[in-house]
């Protein structure tokens, strides 16, 4: 079923509001008043008709006048319906809302109802106008959200700095980015340091300090001194674009609801036409004074009133109106299916680290035998650390200070879920859990299952050295997301890597009652496994890179301020973009509402149209309750649908 009230599109502008026909309409380059200038023009031609026919009574108005003034009215909103009605039958598609409105109204022409054909194509094409408005603001809402790219960026061209589209610059060029300047392109670091506000694509406001080779991405801001960059990725294929993309184009993947109604108009649309047909030629066989005008008529009306506009262009449009909404609170949605999906969710399983907590550790104490040096040690530990690009590794440069890139590292290995390993001077060195520990046979006098911190064990040439204490900290907002769960009642679980005695204490301080540390990756699958066992919607929360395997499994997976990684959009279905957990019962609220409004509208629609095209069918409604079940029933939904996107969650 092609969607309904467009035109074609200006190939530029198209959008994808996850339907078959795309709308010409746009706002970007028309003015208000020249969207709706052909429904002027012909309003105040049809008036003019009107006050003519019932009210001046004009002599002349009489005769072949009267017929061209009422065509010359209908030619803005009618000819450019009956021109998509003509393109639909090349394409296919005969049974579309344009052939219904073509026909309709051209056979009230036909029957000398001139006032009422030009009504009903008139009002069809405010409709179209006001559905085109909604679903430009609801586009434009996203837009101005994601599109944190400058036009523009400085390119080193022998030396001499030169400002040119961001779009042209090659892989290879190299940019030079002043402090306080949004980065263009995704590419590497080629200054010694530079500090950025990565605020647009991680929700960190606190400064991130790169240093020469490291990835910096589009949409980061420059915050100290000049900087240069060489580039990595075209415009096209930075993270932030295939981020824009991925929303723009998020109703691709349909709700149930959507692609149902969609199959319904397919078999609903034809079955109207020979429906009229029938209520036009059936009557001549039972009814003794058969009036082929009359009859036609009725059969016109119920042609008017069948459209199924309101629900075709209120349903893709009340989904797309909470992919905005989720927009607009920093929420990425992947598609309107996942919309659905979240409005049923029973139960939310959360990482610990990075989506309860800060994921921010500090180390707060080192405890190394008196029997190594101390420094040397830690400059090991350091060095190996630096191999990674887990939190704890970020918290031990932090502690340690700048690696020592003489220290030369052999076999390095990372032990998914225990720790790293390596060889120094010939020696082995292991750095990570307890875990680790047993499993190199390495003998301890720790009890690591005590204690609400994290505990970095070391040990150095097949000897336990000690351990550093790491501390991370409960989100402000941990408390709240937790309670607003219950409150929708959603039952929550927390699994973590991280040792059991701190996922308990994490735990019991934010009440959630079911808790397990000490998880390997495959251990995280297995619990989500037994949790989805029970015939229970669950959705994963986690940073969507280690965590794949879980978030591939879960009905919903939601990724935690990923929009750093490319692994994360590809995996996730969900993005929070600013870290914030509270966001994960917002995107259930968004979806519960969303839900909502479409199923208001589809009940609205079908009341409203079965009412009329009984009474319609039996000659009791006219063209004027036709436009109102056609076109008023549309309008209620679209301003329906719109409703979500001033919502507050």
């Amino acid at each position: 079923m092609e969607e309904c009230c467009s035109t074609k599109p200006k190939k530029e502008h198209q959008h994808h509001e996850g339907h078959d026909h795309d709308h010409s309409h746009e706002t970007g380059d028309q003015s208000v008043f020249r969207m709706f200038l052909p429904a002027i023009i012909s309003f105040g031609l049809l008036l003019i008709g009107i006050a003519l026919d019932h009210f001046i009574k004009a002599d002349w108005f009489t005769g072949w006048i009267r017929p061209v003034w009422y065509f010359i009215a209908y030619i803005p909103v009618g000819v450019p319906v009956l021109k998509e009605a003509f393109e639909s039958i090349k394409n296919g598609d005969v049974f579309s809302e344009f052939f219904l409105m073509g026909i309709a109204t051209v056979g009230a022409f036909a029957i000398g109802e001139y006032p009422e054909g030009v009504a009903v194509m008139l009002f069809y094409s405010v409709g179209e106008v006001f559905q085109a408005m909604a679903v430009t603001r609801a586009k434009s809402n996203i837009k101005s959200l994601l599109d944190q790219r400058p036009d523009e960026v400085t390119v080193l061209k022998d030396g001499k700095p030169q400002i040119i589209k961001s779009e042209k610059v090659n892989i290879g060029d190299v940019i030079q980015l002043k402090s306080g300047e949004k980065l263009g392109l995704d590419g590497e670091l080629l200054s010694e340091t530079a500090s950025f506000n990565t605020s647009a694509l991680t929700g960190e406001s606190k400064p991130d300090t790169k240093t020469k080779g490291e990835t910096v991405l589009a949409g980061m801001i420059n915050l100290n001194t000049v900087s240069e960059i060489k580039v990595t990725a075209a415009y096209k294929d930075s993270k932030l674009s295939k981020i824009l993309e991925l929303v723009q184009n998020a109703t691709a993947q349909k709700a149930p609801t959507e692609l149902f109604i969609r199959k319904f108009a397919k078999i609903y649309t034809p079955i109207v036409v020979f429906l009229a047909i029938g209520i036009t030629f059936l009557p001549y066989l039972f009814v003794e004074e058969y009036d082929f005008r009359a009859w036609l008529y009725r059969a016109l009306v119920f042609l008017v009133i069948s459209c199924p506009c309101a629900l075709v262009i209120s349903i893709p449009l009340g989904y797309f109106g909470g992919i905005g909404a989720g927009s607009r609170n920093g929420i990425l949605f992947k598609g309107s299916n996942f919309l659905d999906v979240l409005a049923n969710i029973q139960h939310v399983v959360m990482d610990k680290t990075g989506t309860l907590t800060e994921g921010v550790f500090k180390v707060q104490e080192v405890h190394f035998d008196d029997e190594f040096n101390r420094d040397e040690i830690l400059k090991f530990v350091n060095a190996l650390e630096s191999k990674s690009s887990h939190p704890v590794a970020t918290a031990i440069y932090q502690y340690a200070g700048k690696v020592d890139h003489s220290i030369l590292l052999e076999n390095v290995e990372e032990i998914a879920g225990h720790g790293l390993k390596a060889a120094i001077n010939g020696k082995k060195l292991l750095v990570g859990n307890f875990k680790l520990m047993d499993k190199f046979d390495i003998k301890y006098d720790v009890q690591p299952e005590n204690g609400v911190n994290t505990l970095i064990a070391v040990a150095y040439d097949k000897k336990f050295v000690g351990y550093l204490k790491i501390a991370d900290s409960i989100k402000a907002d941990a408390q709240l997301t937790i309670n607003t769960l219950k409150s929708l009642g959603v039952k929550t679980t927390m699994l973590s890597g991280d040792k059991s005695s701190v996922v308990k204490h994490v735990a019991d301080t934010l009440g959630i009652q079911n808790a397990y540390g000490d998880l390997l990756p495959e251990d995280k699958v297995n619990k989500v496994k037994e949790i989805k066992a029970k015939n229970q919607t669950v959705a994963f929360v986690g940073d969507g890179v280690n965590d794949a395997p879980v978030v591939a499994l879960s009905d919903v997976g939601i990724a935690m301020g990923g929009l750093g990684s490319d692994a994360t959009i590809e995996t996730a279905d969900v993005v929070i973009q600013d870290d914030m957990p509270v966001k994960i019962p917002m995107a259930i609220n968004i979806g519960k509402q969303t839900r909502k409004i479409v199923w208001q509208n589809i009940m609205l629609a079908f009341t409203i149209k079965a009412a009329v095209l009984i009474l319609g069918a039996g000659g009791l409604a006219t063209m004027w309750e036709a436009v109102f079940a056609d076109v008023g029933v549309a309008l209620l939904a679209i301003l329906n649908a719109v409703r979500i996107q001033r919502m507050k969650f």
